[in-house]
Formats: structure tokens, C-alpha cells, sequence
């Protein structure tokens, strides 16, 4: 089918029943996703939008609540939408598995099974479950013409969508043990379902992806990798959608834009080969926060219209820059200070700024980072002294577990017992113990230097955190009787006095939402956000672009809610004309002169 009515856009040329919209985070995934699904809809064909991210935020772009369900969009004929909730997935995953054996073995058994059942494999799995079910349900297919997918963040996408072959393989091989019994217990059956889904993401007729990024080097790199190891899993049928380009007009008109203009187009010049071969579409960057259906029919469109903003209503922000921050935390000499936030928001760059910053100071500093698809050694090109630089690999920690356990465990085994501790070891699940094992062990050095951490994306930030809850309930439950000293990793990030937990967001409607539902879960769980950092504000940048000036216009009630709703602390961080690459651009981003350098470059 082709669309008419609307400007083209490739990816939706001729579409087949499933469409996969990935990327690195904050580059527009759900926005293009759900701009796609109503533009499908509205051309007449029966559509279903599936969120697979943990920190999905679809029900605040439509501004209906969806959640674990089908559920239609009330404003938007034939389009409905559900969001896979990871929580209430793993739950009902649980609930099959426990049900049946729940009275017919003993209590006691059936405690251990769940508690088998309580990790962060298990809701990965119960994710994955229900979204092979989606591309192989015969009735699901027949309610709906197209399936439109809006992914998590690049990294989990990958192992996402790698998992069907990977839990094909680890069935046909005959592996699993009782280490992940509870896990793997529900898989056997569905060995079929795995099958069918794998064919279905390799089969061009059925599935197509789209790769979005923004004109930005470091995103750009990240799609051409996304695409190379897509493409090595047989998912060859892709596309790509650079959004949010500053349109040519804008740069005339201001020297902020201007600067940004020619970094986007240095950008596209410099684009991965990869790339270049790949059907393309260009979104203009808009004046307009994206939530609601108006600017969803908007998006796609490239023609451009602003509304005008007088110059009083886009005057400077008086808001702390972000070495206010620096100071208060400098002070403690040691600490560990975690920065977390929704995909996109800045995170790396402004982890490695207060390191950058702090190391500058003569202070100690280990910077590191949980995010698979974050890359330190390119935001800060060079060492710093007083500076060290990490990252928690997952492959590489999960072959160091390994490692530990057969030269310990297994010393004594003899050669039938070291085979099965081999194989034990080759569970999915490994990966899980081994990655919270090194997040414990660098938390550990907050005692004596300071640890800033560049967290992952929301959702899977919270899976950590989930695995580091379940570990304190164990030890507290082995030890509590014992009358002996301990501190778990959960108790020192509960401790405002050991650990700072600092909010990254953008000054838009999404971002700030999902800052503040994951300050309700850190609370929950006894954490209490030390700080909030807006980062790239518009606004903080004094621009005179029309369109540049109605977007700092529209991020005055997104800062006043961070500042009088949310926050007790807030730092306020300006949009740079130059990327704040390279040790020089990070000092001078934590910098208070930062908004002035804005205006410069």
C-alpha cells in the first residue's frame, strides 16, 4: 500500500505487517512509532502499536492510560495499543509456572521456586515471551493489518531480538539446570512459538526496521552498529529516519542555530557507510512538544510553521548551572553518585562532566557505566589524571564469574561434576548474578574516592536495582538472627550520607514524566533522588531563532514543575552549540560560565 495524502516518507512505502522502530534513546523512537501507527490508521487499516520498553511512555504521548492490555485509542479509529509491562508479565509468568504446584509439593519447595522466580532474568524472559507471542498469535493476526513495534533502547533491542535464537539454541541443546529451573521452567512449550517468531523478524515480506537516530555523530555510530549486528541476525529489511533536523532557515537567524545547523550537517557528511545505502527520511526538527494527537499527525510532515515568541517570553533562565552541583558533592571528599534518567537525556555526558570536574579538583574519581550502548572513551577523547574510566561489559564480567566459580566451586568436582557446573554455567541467567556482582564491587569503592555512575536506561536501571533488592532480602533474611554487622549494596544506596542519586531529564512533557514515575519507584524502594538536572535546555541558551524561541517557550512549564514539583535541588544545563566532546567542552559544560559559552559558540 502506499499512503497518500501526506508528505512520502520511504519507511512507509509499501509497508509489511510488522514495522520495528529502534535506535539509540532519546532519538524520537516512540514519537515516529506512534506518528506511523496514525497515519496507518487513518489511511483506514487496522492497527496495533506494542511498546516493548521498559520504560514505555505511549499512554502519555496519547494521554490515555494503557498498560498489560489491548487497549483503543479512543481519538484515533482502528488503532489500539499496548504496552508490555515487564513487572506484570514476569508476574503471570510466575503465576503459570507456581500454580500448578502450588499444594502439591511442599511449602517449602514451592518458597524456593519463587524466589528462583524473583530475579531479573525471569521478567526478561516473561517480556520476551509475550512479545513472540505477538508475532505468532493466529487471532492476533487476524484482528490487525499492521503491527507497529516502538523498541526499547538500542542495547536491550538487540538482546531482545537476538533471544528467540538464542533460547531456540539453548533448548535444542538441552542445557539449563536447577540454577535457573524456575526461569526456564515455562520455555520447553515454547520451542514452536520460538521458531515461528524468528522466521517472522527474518522475512522482509513480514518485518521491516527502522533505524532513527538524530544528525549526531556519536548517534549516527551507533545506528551503523545497530544495523550491522541486526543484519547478522537476519533482520536485513531495514530503514532509516534521521529526526529532529534543524531546518536551513533557522541558521540564518541566530548564531546558536547556526552552530547547530553546521553540526548536523558536518554530522550527515561524516554518516557511516552502513548508512548511506539505506532508504532515508529526514524529519524537521518542530517548535512543538510531542505529545498529543494534533502534533503526532504533525510530525511526519516537512513542512514547517512556529508560532511566534516575543522576545520577553524568551528572556534567560535564573537557574544553578551545574557546577552548583559539583561544589555541594565535592565537599563530601568520597561518595557514590549515580546519574539516571530515560534514554537520550544526556546521562553520559553529563556523568563524565562532574567526573571530569571533580577530578580536576585533585579529588579521586572512578567513572563508569552499566549502559551497553553508552561509550565514555568517545565523550571524553583523552585520560585526565586523578580519573579513571570503566564499564561494567556484560560478556566480560559474565566470563569472569565463570572463571571464579570453576576455579572455586569446581576445583574439588571431578570431571562429571565440573561438567555439569559447565553447563550450569552457560544459563542465560548467568549473566544476571555476574553483572550485579561487579555493580556491587565498584560501588564498594565510594568509601574512599568517588564513584559516578552513568546508569542505563530507566527500565533497566530498575531491573538492577530489582536484583540488588532481592540480594539484600536474602542476606538480611541469613544474617538477621546472627547479630552480626553488614551493609548489602541496597542499604548504600539507601543511605543519603554514602550515595547521590542526581535525576537527568529534558525540559519536555515525556521526559519530565518519566523522571518523576522513576523518583516514585526509587522511593519505593527507599531511595531519595538527591537532585534533578535539566540538561540541553533551550531556553538556558538565550536563542533569537523563531523556531529555537518557541521551544524555549515551551519549556518554561516543564522547568517550573521540575523546580517547584519535583526537585529540592535542580541544575540547569544550556544547549551547546558545539557537542560537549572532549575533556576542554566537558569542564566548560559543568562550568558557570556555561551559558554564556553557549551564546558564543
Amino acid at each position: 500500500m502506499l499512503l497518500t495524502g501526506h508528505a512520502p516518507m520511504k519507511f512507509l512505502d509499501q509497508p509489511p505487517r510488522f514495522l520495528f522502530f529502534t535506535g539509540k534513546g532519546g532519538v524520537g523512537k516512540t514519537s515516529i512509532a506512534c506518528a506511523a501507527a496514525v497515519r496507518l490508521a487513518d489511511a483506514g487499516q487496522r492497527v496495533l502499536l506494542v511498546s516493548t520498553d521498559p520504560a514505555s511512555n505511549v499512554g502519555q504521548v496519547f494521554g490515555v492510560t494503557i498498560g498489560n492490555r489491548v487497549t483503543p485509542i479512543p481519538a484515533v479509529a482502528r488503532l489500539s495499543a499496548l504496552e508490555i509491562d515487564p513487572q506484570a508479565a514476569a508476574q503471570a509468568y510466575r503465576d503459570r509456572i507456581v500454580g500448578p504446584v502450588r499444594g502439591v509439593l511442599p511449602d517449602t519447595v514451592v518458597r524456593g521456586i519463587e524466589e528462583q522466580l524473583s530475579g531479573a532474568c525471569t521478567t526478561e524472559i516473561a517480556a520476551f515471551d509475550e512479545f513472540t507471542a505477538l508475532l505468532t498469535d493466529p487471532a492476533l493476526l487476524a484482528d490487525y493489518e499492521f503491527i507497529v513495534f516502538d523498541t526499547a533502547p538500542t542495547g536491550h533491542t538487540i538482546r531482545l531480538l537476538q533471544l528467540p535464537g538464542a533460547w531456540s539454541g539453548f533448548l535444542e541443546a538441552g542445557q539449563g539446570d536447577a540454577s535457573c529451573l524456575g526461569p526456564l521452567a515455562g520455555l520447553e512449550k515454547q520451542r514452536t512459538q520460538y521458531k515461528a517468531a524468528v522466521d517472522a523478524l527474518a522475512d522482509p515480506q513480514r518485518t521491516r526496521l527502522v533505524l532513527v537516530a538524530r544528525a549526531q555523530q556519536g548517534t549516527l555510530r551507533e545506528a551503523a552498529r545497530t544495523h550491522d549486528e541486526l543484519a547478522a541476525i537476519g533482520l536485513k529489511q531495514q530503514y532509516l529516519v534521521i529526526n529532529g533536523l534543524l531546518p536551513a532557515g533557522e541558521a540564518a537567524l541566530d548564531p546558536l542555530a547556526a552552530a547547530i545547523f553546521e553540526r548536523e550537517q558536518a554530522a550527515l557528511v561524516t554518516m557511516p557507510d552502513l548508512l548511506r545505502g539505506l532508504p532515508t527520511d529526514r524529519v524537521p526538527l518542530k517548535g512543538f512538544n510531542l505529545v498529543g494527537l494534533d502534533t503526532l499527525r504533525q510530525l511526519l510532515d516537512t513542512a514547517q510553521t512556529s508560532t511566534p515568541v516575543r522576545a520577553d517570553e524568551a528572556s534567560a533562565l535564573d537557574a544553578p548551572a551545574l557546577v552548583s552541583l559539583v561544589d555541594q558533592i565535592a565537599a563530601d571528599g568520597h561518595g557514590l553518585v549515580m546519574l539516571m534518567g530515560k534514554g537520550g537525556v544526556g546521562k553520559t555526558t553529563l556523568a563524565a562532566a562532574l567526573a571530569v570536574t571533580l577530578a580536576e579538583r585533585g579529588l579521586p574519581v572512578h567513572l563508569t557505566t552499566s549502559d551497553p550502548a553508552a561509550h565514555l572513551s568517545e565523550t571524553l577523547m583523552g585520560a585526565r589524571e586523578n580519573l579513571q574510566v570503566s564499564r561494567i561489559d556484560p560478556h566480560a564480567e559474565t566470563e569472569r564469574y565463570r572463571q571464579h566459580v570453576l576455579a572455586t566451586k569446581g576445583a574439588k568436582l571431578d570431571a562429571a561434576g565440573r561438567a555439569l557446573l559447565e553447563e550450569d554455567l552457560r544459563s542465560p541467567c548467568t549473566e544476571e548474578i555476574a553483572v550485579f556482582q561487579a555493580f556491587s564491587r565498584i560501588i564498594r569503592e565510594a568509601g574512599r574516592k568517588f564513584v559516578v555512575m552513568d546508569t542505563a536506561p530507566t527500565g533497566h536501571t530498575l531491573l538492577l536495582l530489582d536484583a540488588t533488592g532481592a540480594y539484600d532480602r536474602e542476606v538480611k533474611r541469613q544474617m538477621g538472627s546472627t547479630g552480626m554487622h553488614f551493609t548489602t549494596p541496597m542499604m548504600q544506596l539507601q543511605d543519603p550520607s554514602q550515595t547521590k542519586v542526581l535525576l537527568v531529564t529534558l525540559a519536555e512533557t515525556t521526559p519530565v514524566l518519566e523522571a518523576a514515575s522513576l523518583q516514585a519507584d526509587l522511593r519505593r524502594a527507599g531511595i531519595e533522588p538527591w537532585a534533578w538536572i535539566v540538561n540541553n535546555s533551550v531556553a538556558a541558551a538565550r536563542p533569537s531563532s523563531p523556531l529555537l524561541r518557541q521551544r524555549a517557550h515551551n519549556e518554561r512549564a516543564q522547568i517550573d514543575a521540575v523546580q517547584t514539583r519535583h526537585a529540592t535541588r535542580v541544575a540547569v544545563v544550556p544547549l551547546l552549540g558545539t557537542e560537549p566532546v572532549g575533556v576542554d567542552r566537558l569542564l566548560e559544560l559543568a562550568g558557570a560560565n556555561c551559558i554564556e559559552a553557549a551564546a558564543a559558540h
